[in-house]
């Protein structure tokens, strides 16, 4: 952050503690999204008839598989 503040050919349109705080704010709705995410996953764990035990092999497998499912439908990379 230092280095793009004191970068003169870089103007801002905002206070630096407020680009501070939109970026805070922007990781914190990230990694929200992700937890929404992994719960999303664990759940459809979760309904499966069969009961999977967590952390078993199988629940991990399947956990990756919906997870990138969930990511994919967002159009991100996993």
């Amino acid at each position: 952050m230092e280095s793009i503040f004191e970068d003169e050919q870089v103007e801002f349109q905002e206070e630096p503690n407020e680009i501070r705080l939109s970026i805070v704010k922007s990781i914190e709705n990230e990694l929200k999204l992700y937890e929404l995410l992994e719960q999303k996953s664990i759940d459809k764990i979760d309904s499966q008839k069969k009961t999977i035990k967590e952390g078993s092999r199988e629940w991990e497998i399947l956990f990756r598989k919906y997870y990138k499912d969930e990511v994919s439908k967002l159009g991100k990379s996993f």
